[in-house]
């Protein structure tokens, strides 16, 4: 059986860091792996080769963590050798080292999210892979580009970096939302059995806050409708787009715009979210052909005017009408006096506050907004008007002060 031994290498310049490395010895042959890991001879234990942790700060906080990530180098070597021992007859010090380069490399978490990344993008689901790129993003500015095994996923790294997102002011349904994408990450490594589960995300926020209400009543939403824009195209063509999605049951706008009109067959639209991959089918009316028929320049094989050049990338062209389309939005909430920011998201709330309001059962919203579950649509629901909770109170304090 191999066998690995943690060995220390001085530098031959004085003062200087010697190097870490790991001698792995099968059948009398050794092989070396050099490590990232640098330490004063004074922080190496000759007799028990151990790294010695003394000092206070950042150095002290160093040199446990190299010892930390040492245990879990031992533990890799100790998974290869298992497996080598019991799937090959004979192996070799070279196919050890050739096992644990491998592993570090398909184990990283920056690769791993990488390699997911892709897949989605492949399986045709653009938004969730735009927020595990969200997310390795933020996580990576946290690292400051230093890449980090899987296994050292911990409970203390994810407090830290729960901490360091908290102290730049990022909102709390935001960090959750970075972490629960880490902890799918991590997730899925457990069931392709590269790491075994060591729960790091136990101490960390990765609920839900209820948000800011961003409901707007039918009366508002009418009066959007029948505002007279037709002075300023700009403010005219968003306002268009904010009600299109509104009568499309509340379709985002990445959906809205790569609609192809071969989409649109016999009276229905019939698409997959880019979110969920889920299959929708709308019923198209009049009003709807009505918007779309003010735009007549529109050419290309998409449904609404959004992308509109053809040679253009098509994500690219898509998100910078986003953001044209939100910035013409706040135009028209600052000109009603609106109390809250008006963006394409919000005909999404609207329409699904304006079903519930008409009784319209939850799970029939759910399957409309295309949610994976109910759980979602409630999530939805939970921040889009207390006004039945404030009637319920008002009745109460009235009876409350009766004399």
């Amino acid at each position: 059986m191999a066998t690995i031994k943690v060995k220390f290498r001085p530098s031959t310049a004085s003062g200087k860091e010697g190097t870490i490395y790991y001698q792995v010895i099968h059948d009398r042959k050794p092989r070396q792996i050099t490590t990232e890991y640098k330490i004063f001879s004074s922080e190496w234990n000759y007799h028990k080769a151990t790294v010695t942790c003394h000092g206070d700060g950042a150095r002290l906080a160093y040199l446990l963590s190299v010892r930390e990530r040492i245990r879990i180098d031992m533990d890799r070597f100790g998974r290869i050798v298992h497996k080598l021992e019991k799937t090959r007859l004979e192996y070799t010090a070279d196919d050890v080292v050739e096992e644990y380069e491998k592993m570090i490399e398909e184990n990283s978490i920056f690769r791993f999210m990488e390699g997911l990344i892709t897949k989605l993008k492949n399986n045709g689901r653009i938004r969730t892979a735009e927020t595990y790129r969200a997310s390795l993003n933020s996580f990576r500015r946290f690292r400051e580009g230093e890449d980090v095994m899987l296994e050292c996923l911990s409970r203390e790294l994810m407090e830290s970096y729960e901490s360091w997102l908290r102290q730049r002011g990022i909102s709390p349904n935001t960090i959750s939302f970075y972490i629960r994408i880490l902890r799918a990450v991590y997730n899925r490594a457990l069931e392709d059995g590269l790491v075994e589960n060591r729960d790091p995300f136990r101490k960390v926020y990765t609920g839900v806050e209820k948000t800011v209400k961003r409901a707007l009543p039918m009366k508002i939403i009418k009066k959007i409708k029948n505002m007279d824009l037709s002075f300023k195209p700009e403010l005219e063509y968003a306002r268009d787009m904010f009600i299109l999605s509104f009568m499309l049951r509340g379709m985002s706008l990445i959906d809205m715009a790569f609609l192809k009109k071969n989409d649109l067959r016999n009276g229905y639209i019939t698409y997959r979210r880019r979110k969920t991959g889920q299959k929708l089918v709308v019923q198209w009316t009049r009003d709807m052909q009505a918007i779309v028929d003010k735009y007549p320049t529109h050419h290309g094989d998409y449904l609404l005017p959004i992308i509109r050049n053809p040679h253009s990338i098509a994500i690219y062209a898509y998100r910078n009408a986003g953001y044209v389309i939100n910035r013409q939005l706040k135009s028209i909430a600052e000109s009603l006096e609106l109390s809250i920011p008006l963006t394409m998201y919000v005909a999404r709330h609207s329409w699904a506050s304006a079903a519930r309001a008409k009784g319209i059962p939850t799970s029939v919203i759910s399957e409309g907004m295309g949610h994976d579950s109910e759980l979602t649509t409630k999530v939805y629901l939970a921040s889009l008007d207390s006004s039945v909770i404030d009637r319920a109170n008002s009745i109460l304090l009235k009876e409350l002060c009766q004399s």
